[in-house]
């Protein structure tokens, strides 16, 4: 296996502390193929920028601050994300004004799109837009605002941008947490704000996340549930998060995922 470099093997801590809330050097040694020594300098670096605090053999999360950078979240449930891609895909046609946020997930259903022909999308996602750029015809806007490096997009209060432009036929958000009380949050204010004015302008809302999301804990709403038309995850999804959106009028789709004979993606 390559080894890890430096950066891949901190983002690689940082979504292990998202899971778990702790790490161990011995098992980071491990799992990275690198020496104690090399772990305890990771973890180090990241104490001092206020990402984790150093335990005894090993280190604890200090609170979900950031969603973690975008090159190792697009490889997180990679195959229940092109699951989702797939089956929200099928909603767009040519010809569709549709808006995508900067999550990975959003970004997986871009790629499911680079065959239809005349789309306008509105992106605040850096790589979303660069993919419409290069592979399809569509019309990209991004909304101005400030770069955030971790999550590769641009944030900022963009409603003036976008009203009086017309309406949105369809968007599609990624989130860190959702509820059928809060509806679709995120950790970043940031984040939410931008999601929230794109999301005022859109005829139809699509929350599309992983499974896993559907317990984390997220503090900023930006879709309420009565703004979401429907929810589309993969099969891991636990049966009482479909009853309680249902009770409330708002579907779940599932998306299958393929996995391999004997294995799980």
């Amino acid at each position: 296996m390559r080894s890890l470099d430096e950066f891949e093997r901190e983002q690689g801590i940082l979504l292990d502390l998202e899971a778990s809330g702790r790490v161990s050097v011995n098992e980071l040694s491990d799992r990275f193929g690198v020496s104690a020594v090399t772990v305890r300098k990771d973890l180090d670096a990241l104490e001092r920028r206020n990402l984790l605090r150093r335990v005894r053999g090993g280190a604890v999360g200090v609170g979900t601050t950031d969603e973690g950078a975008w090159a190792m979240r697009v490889r997180h449930s990679h195959a229940a994300k092109q699951a989702i891609a797939r089956r929200a895909a099928a909603l767009v046609d040519h010809g569709d004004v549709i808006a995508m946020d900067s999550s990975t997930t959003a970004y997986h259903v871009a790629t499911e799109l680079v065959d239809r022909r005349n789309l306008v999308v509105i992106t605040n996602g850096l790589r979303v837009a660069t993919l419409f750029m290069e592979q399809t015809n569509s019309m990209v806007l991004m909304p101005g605002g400030v770069l955030r490096r971790s999550a590769e997009s641009m944030v900022g209060p963009i409603g003036d941008l976008l009203t009086g432009r017309g309406r949105i036929d369809k968007g599609f958000f990624g989130l860190v947490g959702l509820s059928p009380e809060n509806g679709l949050m995120d950790v970043s204010p940031d984040e939410a704000q931008t999601k929230a004015f794109i999301a005022g302008v859109c005829d139809r809302v699509y929350g599309v996340f992983d499974s896993s999301k559907a317990g984390r804990f997220a503090i900023h709403p930006f879709v309420r549930p009565d703004g979401v038309d429907a929810l589309i995850t993969d099969d891991g999804i636990a049966p009482k998060v479909v009853a309680d959106w249902a009770a409330i009028g708002v579907p779940v789709r599932i998306a299958e995922v393929e996995r391999p004979l004997g294995g799980t993606a």
